[in-house]
């Protein structure tokens, strides 16, 4: 039997000309990486809805009680470069079973730490889970790669729209496994989370993505001339701040609400509506993107996250934790779908797996920092003081935006 051969990049061909088959196979690509994506982001779910939690119960000092968060977060930036070169140069199939190996592994050596009360080993676990983090968000790029080009927001908000599942899936699997193993609190939710990981590793199997060509791997500008262009650059102030408040503010919100006395499963359900926000707009992102453009898509996720952090100073009851992750899910998904984009316009084929996981790695860094900085300041100086430090970086994007339309509209006079 002949092996089935290679499928055409369809990213190189128009709507026009793209032959059926390649086509239906784009469209069953999106398909399977949006499922994957719903599985894959149950990870993350599961690490911001719990970790703070372990790390306050293992933890020798309170101070470290977010520390698994913020190595979870360095976890995706130092992974991933190595996921992008990895799918550079042996597919991007290498790069999922990779990442979706290390989400196994998260879930039991998370739930082993937890059973011998072990801080430093669940800290550990939390590199893995922030390793495969960094592999699930390469999924939003694999898509644009599916489709001719004037369909790739779309495509690439299709799949970030499979999160909405993630944002049930994993705060369920918490609620309904968190006591499953009395007195190992969480103990069974991070094995449940290995075998949904397990299960991503299934779906991913089915995507067909051709392998890169030896031309594609040698060819492209230098690295150095790409991240200097201004939209790039924009584009990842955007991003990184996007998701370092997004980050920043959601790594607090839990232990903040235990320790304003709300119930963990009030946590669990603020939590399960933020990661809805994240991903439901992901329905309409793309066309927003197509009809109205990038930068004001982004525009509009910055002043919500804005919004987010005036809701969360006005209170701290229930009503006021949840409509703040909301309205900080929403900001979020205009903000870092609306960059990402951006970026799409910022390479030619053949470099854009070294600069998107370049673009990873900057975002991701930055908001490994902003992780770590989180728990110091909720522990010594309260939740609001979280909300106020979140304007800074709010305002340095949202110059960096109106920069670039001053700079755009010089053009065109």
């Amino acid at each position: 039997m002949q092996p089935e051969p290679p499928m055409p990049d369809a990213s190189t061909l128009t709507a026009e000309r793209a032959p059926a088959p390649v086509a239906r196979a784009g469209t069953a690509n999106v398909l399977r990486l949006a499922i994957a994506q719903a599985l894959a982001g149950a990870n993350s779910v599961v690490v911001f809805s719990t970790g703070a939690i372990v790390g306050d119960m293992l933890a020798p000092s309170k101070i470290l009680a977010t520390l698994p968060i913020s190595i979870f977060v360095v976890g995706m930036a130092a992974c991933s470069l190595p996921a992008g070169s990895i799918a550079r140069r042996y597919g991007r199939n290498a790069a999922f079973m990779s990442g979706t190996s290390c989400g196994v592994l998260v879930g039991l050596l998370s739930a082993l730490a937890i059973l011998a009360a072990n801080f430093w080993l669940f800290s550990a676990a939390m590199f893995f889970g922030g390793a495969y983090a960094a592999v699930v968000f390469s999924f939003r790029f694999a898509a644009a790669e599916c489709v001719p080009p004037e369909r790739r927001p779309r495509a690439l908000s299709t799949v970030m729209a499979g999160g909405i599942f993630a944002g049930v899936i994993g705060p369920q699997l918490v609620t309904h496994t968190m006591n499953l193993w009395p007195p190992h609190l969480f103990a069974a939710t991070f094995l449940a989370q290995a075998a949904v990981a397990a299960l991503a590793a299934v779906v991913l199997a089915g995507v067909r993505l051709p392998r890169p060509a030896a031309d594609v791997l040698a060819g492209g500008r230098p690295l150095a001339v790409i991240l200097a262009q201004p939209r790039f650059i924009i584009a990842v102030v955007c991003g990184a701040v996007s998701y370092l408040l997004m980050n920043f503010v959601m790594t607090a919100a839990p232990l903040a609400m235990h320790l304003c006395g709300h119930a963990q499963e009030d946590a669990n359900l603020g939590l399960q509506w933020h990661v809805i926000a994240m991903y439901g707009p992901s329905f309409f992102t793309g066309r927003l993107i197509t009809r109205f453009g990038a930068s004001s898509v982004v525009a509009a996720g910055l002043t919500l996250t804005g919004a987010a952090a005036i809701v969360g100073l006005a209170g701290v009851d229930v009503a006021h934790f949840w409509l703040s992750l909301i309205l900080l899910g929403l900001g979020w998904n205009f903000g870092f779908v609306g960059a990402s984009a951006m970026v799409l316009e910022c390479h030619q084929p053949e470099e854009r797996t070294r600069v998107q996981s370049v673009n990873d790695f900057i975002v991701f860094g930055m908001v490994a920092l902003g992780s770590f900085s989180s728990g110091g300041l909720l522990t010594s100086y309260g939740w609001d003081t979280v909300l106020w430090v979140s304007f800074v970086p709010l305002a340095l994007a949202a110059s960096a935006l109106a920069l670039m339309a001053v700079r755009g509209a010089r053009r065109l006079a």
